[in-house]
Protein backbone atom coordinates (compact mmCIF):
# COMPACT_ATOMS: atom_id res chain seq x y z
CA UNK A 1 0.00 0.00 0.00
CA UNK A 2 1.15 3.32 -0.67
CA UNK A 3 3.15 5.09 2.54
CA UNK A 4 1.50 2.25 4.86
CA UNK A 5 -2.43 4.03 4.41
CA UNK A 6 -4.80 1.76 6.38
CA UNK A 7 -7.27 -0.06 4.69
CA UNK A 8 -11.11 1.11 5.32
CA UNK A 9 -12.74 -1.39 7.20
CA UNK A 10 -15.88 -2.48 5.87
CA UNK A 11 -18.21 -1.66 8.70
CA UNK A 12 -17.13 2.02 7.64
CA UNK A 13 -18.54 1.64 3.69
CA UNK A 14 -21.59 0.03 5.02
CA UNK A 15 -22.14 2.81 7.13
CA UNK A 16 -21.65 5.04 4.22
CA UNK A 17 -24.04 2.73 2.33
CA UNK A 18 -26.25 3.39 4.14
CA UNK A 19 -26.31 6.80 4.60
CA UNK A 20 -26.40 7.84 0.96
CA UNK A 21 -29.22 5.39 0.32
CA UNK A 22 -32.57 7.59 -0.25
CA UNK A 23 -34.86 7.82 2.89
CA UNK A 24 -37.59 7.48 0.60
CA UNK A 25 -37.47 3.54 0.01
CA UNK A 26 -40.67 3.32 -1.08
CA UNK A 27 -39.78 4.98 -4.30
CA UNK A 28 -36.53 2.13 -5.08
CA UNK A 29 -37.59 0.89 -8.73
CA UNK A 30 -35.35 -2.55 -8.82
CA UNK A 31 -32.61 -4.43 -7.82
CA UNK A 32 -29.55 -5.64 -9.48
CA UNK A 33 -26.42 -8.71 -9.04
CA UNK A 34 -22.84 -8.28 -11.02
CA UNK A 35 -20.66 -10.60 -11.49
CA UNK A 36 -17.40 -10.20 -14.11
CA UNK A 37 -14.09 -10.63 -14.15
CA UNK A 38 -11.35 -6.92 -14.39
CA UNK A 39 -7.43 -6.97 -14.81
CA UNK A 40 -5.01 -9.61 -13.79
CA UNK A 41 -7.90 -12.38 -13.08
CA UNK A 42 -9.87 -10.04 -10.20
CA UNK A 43 -13.35 -10.82 -10.20
CA UNK A 44 -15.81 -8.79 -8.88
CA UNK A 45 -19.38 -9.11 -7.15
CA UNK A 46 -21.82 -6.08 -6.39
CA UNK A 47 -25.24 -5.52 -5.52
CA UNK A 48 -27.23 -2.55 -6.51
CA UNK A 49 -30.47 -0.59 -5.77
CA UNK A 50 -31.78 1.56 -8.55
CA UNK A 51 -34.30 4.63 -8.45
CA UNK A 52 -36.16 5.72 -11.94
CA UNK A 53 -35.43 9.08 -13.41
CA UNK A 54 -37.04 10.75 -16.31
CA UNK A 55 -37.94 9.02 -19.31
CA UNK A 56 -37.78 11.24 -22.92
CA UNK A 57 -39.51 9.26 -25.93
CA UNK A 58 -38.81 9.74 -29.55
CA UNK A 59 -42.29 11.50 -31.50
CA UNK A 60 -43.08 8.85 -33.58
CA UNK A 61 -40.61 6.38 -32.50
CA UNK A 62 -41.24 3.41 -29.79
CA UNK A 63 -37.24 3.96 -28.77
CA UNK A 64 -36.79 6.47 -25.69
CA UNK A 65 -34.01 7.42 -23.96
CA UNK A 66 -34.25 6.42 -19.70
CA UNK A 67 -32.45 7.93 -17.04
CA UNK A 68 -31.14 5.65 -13.53
CA UNK A 69 -29.46 6.32 -10.53
CA UNK A 70 -27.65 3.14 -9.59
CA UNK A 71 -26.38 2.93 -6.27
CA UNK A 72 -23.80 -0.52 -5.74
CA UNK A 73 -21.88 -2.12 -3.07
CA UNK A 74 -19.38 -4.95 -4.02
CA UNK A 75 -15.95 -6.44 -4.08
CA UNK A 76 -13.12 -7.16 -6.41
CA UNK A 77 -10.52 -10.41 -5.25
CA UNK A 78 -7.77 -11.19 -6.98
CA UNK A 79 -6.36 -13.83 -5.20
CA UNK A 80 -5.02 -11.98 -2.46
CA UNK A 81 -6.88 -8.75 -1.25
CA UNK A 82 -10.42 -7.88 -1.33
CA UNK A 83 -10.58 -4.24 -2.64
CA UNK A 84 -14.39 -2.79 -1.47
CA UNK A 85 -16.45 -0.14 -3.74
CA UNK A 86 -19.39 1.90 -3.08
CA UNK A 87 -20.22 3.97 -6.55
CA UNK A 88 -23.42 6.41 -7.06
CA UNK A 89 -23.75 6.21 -10.92
CA UNK A 90 -26.23 8.47 -13.26
CA UNK A 91 -26.79 6.16 -15.75
CA UNK A 92 -28.55 7.04 -19.25
CA UNK A 93 -29.97 4.39 -21.54
CA UNK A 94 -31.46 4.01 -25.06
CA UNK A 95 -34.39 1.54 -25.20
CA UNK A 96 -37.47 0.04 -26.26
CA UNK A 97 -40.42 -1.72 -24.20
CA UNK A 98 -40.05 -4.60 -22.58
CA UNK A 99 -38.84 -7.77 -24.58
CA UNK A 100 -36.40 -5.16 -26.93
CA UNK A 101 -32.63 -4.58 -26.68
CA UNK A 102 -30.97 -1.58 -24.95
CA UNK A 103 -27.81 0.30 -25.16
CA UNK A 104 -26.62 2.20 -22.34
CA UNK A 105 -23.66 4.36 -21.14
CA UNK A 106 -22.88 6.26 -17.74
CA UNK A 107 -19.96 8.13 -15.40
CA UNK A 108 -20.09 7.79 -11.96
CA UNK A 109 -18.22 8.29 -8.81
CA UNK A 110 -16.66 5.31 -6.45
CA UNK A 111 -15.01 4.85 -3.66
CA UNK A 112 -12.20 1.91 -3.18
CA UNK A 113 -11.39 0.42 0.26
CA UNK A 114 -7.61 -0.14 -0.64
CA UNK A 115 -4.99 1.74 -2.33
CA UNK A 116 -3.62 -1.41 -3.84
CA UNK A 117 -5.52 -3.05 -6.74
CA UNK A 118 -3.02 -5.78 -6.96
CA UNK A 119 0.36 -6.51 -6.19
CA UNK A 120 2.51 -3.77 -7.11
CA UNK A 121 -0.63 -1.91 -8.65
CA UNK A 122 -1.71 1.05 -6.87
CA UNK A 123 -3.57 4.07 -6.98
CA UNK A 124 -2.99 7.19 -5.48
CA UNK A 125 -7.30 8.21 -4.36
CA UNK A 126 -9.87 6.49 -3.17
CA UNK A 127 -11.94 8.53 -5.50
CA UNK A 128 -12.35 6.74 -9.00
CA UNK A 129 -14.40 7.82 -11.42
CA UNK A 130 -16.24 4.63 -12.84
CA UNK A 131 -17.71 4.76 -16.80
CA UNK A 132 -19.39 1.80 -18.58
CA UNK A 133 -21.17 1.11 -21.68
CA UNK A 134 -23.54 -1.66 -21.99
CA UNK A 135 -25.94 -3.23 -23.82
CA UNK A 136 -28.49 -5.63 -22.61
CA UNK A 137 -32.17 -7.15 -23.10
CA UNK A 138 -35.36 -6.15 -21.23
CA UNK A 139 -37.73 -9.02 -20.63
CA UNK A 140 -40.43 -8.20 -18.29
CA UNK A 141 -39.18 -7.10 -14.86
CA UNK A 142 -35.97 -8.72 -15.66
CA UNK A 143 -32.85 -7.01 -17.34
CA UNK A 144 -30.36 -9.07 -18.31
CA UNK A 145 -26.99 -6.93 -19.69
CA UNK A 146 -23.37 -7.07 -20.51
CA UNK A 147 -20.86 -4.13 -19.25
CA UNK A 148 -17.50 -2.54 -19.95
CA UNK A 149 -16.29 -0.60 -17.03
CA UNK A 150 -13.32 1.27 -16.29
CA UNK A 151 -12.39 2.67 -12.91
CA UNK A 152 -9.63 4.83 -12.12
CA UNK A 153 -9.26 8.80 -10.58
CA UNK A 154 -9.32 10.46 -13.77
CA UNK A 155 -5.37 11.63 -13.69
CA UNK A 156 -6.54 13.69 -10.61
CA UNK A 157 -2.92 12.00 -9.00
CA UNK A 158 -0.23 9.60 -10.03
CA UNK A 159 -0.11 6.94 -10.44
CA UNK A 160 -3.41 6.15 -12.06
CA UNK A 161 -3.37 2.42 -13.41
CA UNK A 162 -7.05 2.06 -13.72
CA UNK A 163 -8.60 -1.20 -13.78
CA UNK A 164 -11.21 -2.43 -16.50
CA UNK A 165 -13.90 -5.22 -16.14
CA UNK A 166 -16.19 -7.18 -17.96
CA UNK A 167 -19.29 -7.48 -15.95
CA UNK A 168 -22.82 -9.66 -16.24
CA UNK A 169 -25.39 -7.90 -15.09
CA UNK A 170 -29.25 -9.43 -13.83
CA UNK A 171 -31.34 -6.65 -12.81
CA UNK A 172 -35.13 -7.13 -11.19
CA UNK A 173 -37.56 -4.11 -11.54
CA UNK A 174 -39.61 -3.93 -8.40
CA UNK A 175 -43.39 -3.29 -8.44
Amino acid sequence: MINGAAELPMKRFLLIALLAAPCTAAALDGVSLEAGRGNGQTDLLRVGLQWRGHTKWFEGSSWRIAHYIDLTLGGWYNGEDTVYDLGLTPVFRFERSAGSPYFEAAIGFHAVSNLEFQRNRETSTRFQFGDHIGVGFLHGRYDIGLRLQHLSNGGIRDPNPGINFVLLRVRYELP
